[in-house]
């Protein structure tokens, strides 16, 4: 036998005692493992790394088309160390809480309109942010006229829930008067209106062209010079780039005209006529990319976020088709957002950085 054969012999008998090991020893090797992610997952805080600035987190890209790696609309911003949250559609605590962002911080919740794929993970949300949290006082949740009838749901719809959590773990873990969630609500403002101001940051609300669901609003925020423009769902809309003058980062709603008339006559083909419609339907209350980058041009900020995207992208190869030619636009980056994403602008710079905290 030769000398690389019996070396090959040696290596391929170390490997089957390696695997043999594997075997025998799954469970300890498992705890193990297991115990290892528990400590690192409990000790997370992206928060405490973050340097002073606004940081706009994407915990939620998609549209009520499912998706398995895009949770409905939700944008988490970050001022300094305040946390308040722009929508909260299905799975926007869960990939909040997998960013390393705590629930619990959330100090206020803005919603642009009442959509269900807007405001269908505002249960999770609201449970995350008052067990354990240490928080004396419901989520309060911020919206155009409405956002009592959306609120009084959910209390409703979880006082049950509420009531079992109090009597297995107590007031102190779960405080009677911190469940749910509070109402506030504003006008629909003919002009953008400041709706919050504190801890340095100010809040901006603006109407956008959504119809036939009205109102609906976008939101400019501002921190120690630096801003970001959450622009809710909206075809193109004058008023969003009026309030967006400026801004560092805007973050801006887009479907696919071509993409979604494929898929409605896909559907027609396969004998779903009605929701053949509804994909027809959509088209005319949504802004294409090239659409939210002549916004973004107008606006003159500094880059753009396309999120809620439609169809929602199962590869970043596509992006390039679903972008379909908007790039001489607008002369800043154009980004095809994924959920996890985060944008870092820090005070005193004209950076923004980018990176994923998934």
């Amino acid at each position: 036998m030769t000398k690389g054969k019996r070396a090959a012999l040696w290596a391929a008998a170390i490997i089957g005692i390696l695997a043999l090991s594997a075997w025998l020893f799954q469970r300890p090797i498992g705890m193990w493992l297991f115990e290892r992610a528990v400590e690192r997952a409990a000790a997370r805080n992206t928060l405490k790394g973050l340097p002073d600035g606004l940081h706009v987190g994407l915990c939620g890209t998609g549209s009520p088309l499912p998706n398995r790696e895009r949770a409905a609309a939700c944008t988490v911003v970050i001022a300094g160390k305040a946390m308040v949250v722009v929508d909260a559609g299905e799975g926007a605590a869960r990939n909040i809480a997998q960013m390393g962002l705590p629930n619990a911080r959330i100090k206020a919740l803005f919603l642009t309109h009442f959509h269900s794929d807007h405001i269908d993970g505002m249960g999770p949300m609201m449970l995350l942010r008052w067990t354990a949290s240490g928080n004396t006082a419901p989520l309060p949740v911020y919206g155009p006229p409405g956002v009592e009838q959306v609120i009084t749901g959910f209390n409703t719809a979880y006082t049950l829930d509420n009531g079992y959590r109090i009597a297995h773990h107590g007031a102190e873990i779960t405080p009677p008067a911190a469940a749910g969630a509070t109402a506030i609500p504003f006008d629909v403002p003919a002009e953008p209106t400041v709706v919050y101001e504190a801890d340095g940051l100010r809040v901006t609300a603006f109407a956008v062209d959504h119809r036939p669901v009205q109102p609906s609003v976008g939101y400019r925020f501002d921190y120690k010079g630096r801003s970001v423009v959450v622009s809710g769902d909206t075809a193109s809309s004058k008023s969003l780039e009026a309030a967006s003058k400026g801004a560092d980062l805007l973050i801006h709603e887009a479907l696919q005209p071509k993409m979604v008339k494929q898929l409605a006559a896909a559907l027609d083909k396969a004998g779903r006529k009605q929701t053949a419609q509804i994909m027809r339907d959509i088209l005319d209350y949504h802004a294409s990319p090239a659409q939210a980058a002549d916004s973004a041009k107008v606006a003159g900020v500094k880059m753009l976020v396309l999120s809620h995207v439609v169809p929602s992208m199962p590869s970043p190869y596509l992006n390039a088709a679903f972008l379909d030619g908007a790039g001489p636009h607008f002369d800043g980056p154009i980004i095809v957002g994924e959920d996890g994403q985060y944008f870092s602008l820090p005070v005193g710079s004209k950076a923004i950085e980018r990176g994923n905290w998934f």
